[in-house]
């Protein structure tokens, strides 16, 4: 080789005496198709590739343009390989080639090449790569087709340049020589879409469906348009499109009822996804396994036990098998609502039909045997998931071991703890701690609680202040102030600083137990340390005060709460209203709320309550019937205790025959009356002589969900007994009652 060669043939040398040829004197279609099949198999290296174009520029045969454009498909479609990382650059390099270069050009690009390489950079998210190939196509003055054309829209909407996408679709395309199909419309309303432009894609859907786009929606144009809708939470508009495109004569495919059932069951609405999928069924479609999935989900997720159950017999009965999703699913649920023997047989039916049990199946069963105290039966689960080959995981171990702590095996609890650290699975932190310790506390299982302190102090684990405030919050609950006391103690010995958390919690429970002079002494006290009370603390001082009769004291602690502008909410307002009414100042607190309504002050249902019930005990009755009146008008809605204090009041005053109007009116509104309402209805009915109201409402107490109050029983004994005065009309009472020797007792 002369000396000053130029580079370039010195390079082409040096490939062609480096690398296998991959023409070897076969044809070019014939090389390109080995090359295409070494693409697939991950051997073919850039070198090489690079060589086959050296040879092909020294062909005398012309280059065919499928077996090219195949090779340059296979290239860039390919995933990343040891002999190649990146096919997508190795072929824009390729095509580089293809039409510059020294000498002649392997072959001349067409159409189709450039669809390749546009539809590539699409795929591999390169959409600026992707719009200058296509200026080097309009550059070349080749003819567009729809494919590029509809690959230039893919991209545009890719890009985030919907308008431009757009501008393309209705004004540029037939400059190109092209006319917009439904693949077009479709590229750029799912674009708009993706871009949260659902009204934008619904005009574009609106121009087809008026024949103004020259192709008419179909199915896809739909469901791509409901999706969005459904997804934005407007289901009014997403349901009139999916019943239009029904109109239009437009099948709805397995996708458009996929896509309508698994936002309504993510949305809570299993109820209205159900009806479409009896919809789909009834229109002679098949769901498949992602619908029936999707429901069962739903109806999970809802607590809908029996709905699930029965759509998973249809399921069955049409012919789906149910996956290992399905069943999890099923197992979780039973799982959740302590169903241990539903949950059980149904894991066996997973056995039975050869689907093979994961981790999260062992988890529902470990979980459920846990929560009911069958630690056997747990282990024995553990031990069958490790011999099936399911390795456990730190929510197995963490469900295991919170279950031994729950109940009271703390050995156990802590060999699980060492073969977790054995193993090298993540320690579980303080705040699987604090979360079990929380739950006994809350249940009043402080001394459980104490042990599993003490348990996690002994392996190491430090305590933090929400540990130090649960335990000190259950010994609170159940009145152990001595003890909470010097829970509070310890935490400060240990340097950690209570919070004003620590000090209402204390507070609260000073005040429960009786103990109001210490609860005051503490809150006083608060000033001095790092914690300051807050509108909670001085809302458990208020109550507390009012509570025991100290409505003085109550009320110089709200003024010197307004001087010191400490900040109010309405939970602090309705402790100061009930406290007042509950102190014999109904007047007073009538008078705070006019000052609160003329501050315009946001009031809940139970303020408006309160002060119903102030405005009666003062004898201002046409006020309260006004106020109650009122409610809905403020944007709220009555609840049980509402109309509990409407209806006592009422038969308090003589007004029997209001109380069964208000009483009728909220079984119109669908709220539910419960067990002390109707107590409480019935003792008064009684004391005004009204016995065969009285009697009505006792027909309602069922005796399960809702039972007479002993009160209410020894009234009964009272009235109704030999030496009762309404002796002679016993025969009036429910047949569960009756008289036996002189008393009255319920049968069951």
């Amino acid at each position: 080789m002369a000396h000053g060669e130029p580079a370039q043939a010195l390079l082409h040398h040096l490939r062609r005496s480096s690398s296998t040829s991959l023409l070897t004197h076969r044809p070019p279609h014939v090389a390109l198709a080995a090359a295409t099949a070494r693409v697939r198999s991950g051997t073919l290296t850039p070198e090489d590739a690079h060589s086959l174009f050296d040879e092909l520029l020294l062909q005398a045969t012309p280059v065919p343009e499928c077996s090219l454009n195949g090779f340059l498909a296979a290239l860039v479609r390919a995933p990343a390989s040891a002999a190649c990382s990146d096919g997508l650059s190795l072929a824009v390099a390729l095509f580089s080639r293809m039409s510059r270069g020294h000498g002649p050009p392997v072959a001349s690009p067409t159409v189709h090449t450039y669809g390749i390489l546009l539809d590539s950079c699409c795929r591999a998210r390169h959409p600026d790569l992707a719009l200058a190939f296509f200026g080097r196509f309009l550059r070349a003055g080749l003819k567009a087709n729809n494919l590029i054309v509809n690959t230039l829209l893919k991209v545009l909407c890719q890009a985030k340049r919907t308008d431009e996408a757009v501008d393309v679709l209705l004004h540029r395309m037939p400059h190109l020589g092209c006319v917009p199909d439904a693949i077009s419309y479709n590229t750029v309303i799912k674009g708009l879409c993706d871009d949260s432009r659902s009204q934008h894609a619904l005009d574009l859907l609106r121009m087809m469906a008026k024949q103004e786009a020259g192709c008419s929606p179909n199915v896809v144009s739909y469901t791509t348009v409901i999706h969005r809708f459904l997804k934005e939470g407007k289901f009014s508009t997403a349901s009139n499109l999916f019943h239009e495109m029904v109109q239009q004569g437009i099948v709805p495919d397995v996708v458009t009822y996929n896509s309508m059932i698994d936002v309504l069951c993510k949305r809570g609405r299993s109820k209205e996804a159900r009806q479409i999928l009896d919809c789909a069924i009834l229109k002679g479609l098949k769901p498949d396994i992602v619908a029936y999935t999707t429901m069962l989900h739903g109806y999970a997720t809802e607590g809908c036990l029996v709905d699930m159950n029965n759509l998973y017999t249809l399921m069955v009965g049409r012919g789906v098998v149910p996956n290992q999703y399905v069943f999890n699913i099923l197992i979780n649920a039973h799982a959740k609502c302590g169903l241990v023997d539903e949950a059980f047989l149904i894991f066996q039916d997973m056995q039975k039909q050869g689907v093979k049990p994961d981790v999260v199946t062992y988890l529902a069963m470990i979980y459920v045997y846990c929560v009911k105290g069958k630690m056997n039966d747990a282990i024995e689960q553990f031990n069958q998931m490790i011999n099936m080959g399911v390795p456990p995981n730190v929510q197995i171990y963490g469900c295991l071991i919170q279950g031994y702590c729950t109940h009271g095996d703390l050995v156990r609890a802590k060999e699980l703890l060492h073969e977790m650290k054995e193993k090298g699975i993540p320690y579980p932190g303080i705040m699987f701690f604090n979360s079990i310790i929380n739950s006994l506390c809350k249940e009043g299982r402080v001394t459980g609680a104490q042990d599993i302190f003490d348990f996690m102090i002994h392996i190491g684990e430090k305590p933090n202040v929400i540990t130090f405030n649960s335990l000190i919050d259950g010994y609170c609950l159940v009145g152990k102030m001595q003890k909470a006391s010097r829970v509070h103690d310890d935490m400060v010995s240990v340097g950690i600083e209570p919070g004003t958390i620590t000090y209402s919690t204390l507070i609260d429970g000073y005040f429960k137990a009786g103990m109001v002079d210490a609860a005051l002494t503490l809150f006083q006290e608060m000033p001095g340390m790092a914690a300051k009370p807050d509108a909670l603390t001085h809302a458990i001082v208020l109550d507390g005060l009012f509570k025991d009769g100290r409505t003085v004291a109550a009320k110089e602690i709200f003024h010197e709460m307004i001087k010191s502008g400490v900040r109010f909410f309405i939970g602090t307002y309705n402790v100061i209203l009930g406290g007042l009414c509950k102190n014999g100042c109904a007047d007073e607190a009538i008078m705070l709320f006019d000052k609160l309504r003329a501050m315009n002050l946001k009031f809940d249902i139970r303020t408006l309550t309160i002060i119903i019930d102030a405005m009666f005990k003062v004898g201002r009755i046409e006020q309260a019937q006004n106020l109650f009146a009122a409610i809905p008008v403020k944007g709220l809605v009555p609840d049980v205790v509402t109309y509990t204090i409407m209806m006592s009041n009422l038969i308090e005053k003589g007004l029997v025959e209001e109380a069964d109007s208000i009483f009728s009116s909220m079984e119109r509104s669908g709220c539910a009356s419960n067990s002390r309402m109707l107590n409480i209805i019935i003792r008064k009915l009684f004391k005004k002589g009204e016995i065969v109201r009285a009697i009505t409402y006792m027909s309602r107490v069922d005796g399960e969900s809702m039972s007479l109050e002993a009160s209410t029983i020894s009234l009964l004994i009272s009235l109704f007994s030999r030496k009762g005065i309404y002796h002679k009309h016993k025969d009036l009472l429910p047949e569960r009652y009756q008289f036996l020797e002189g008393d009255i007792r319920e049968l069951t």
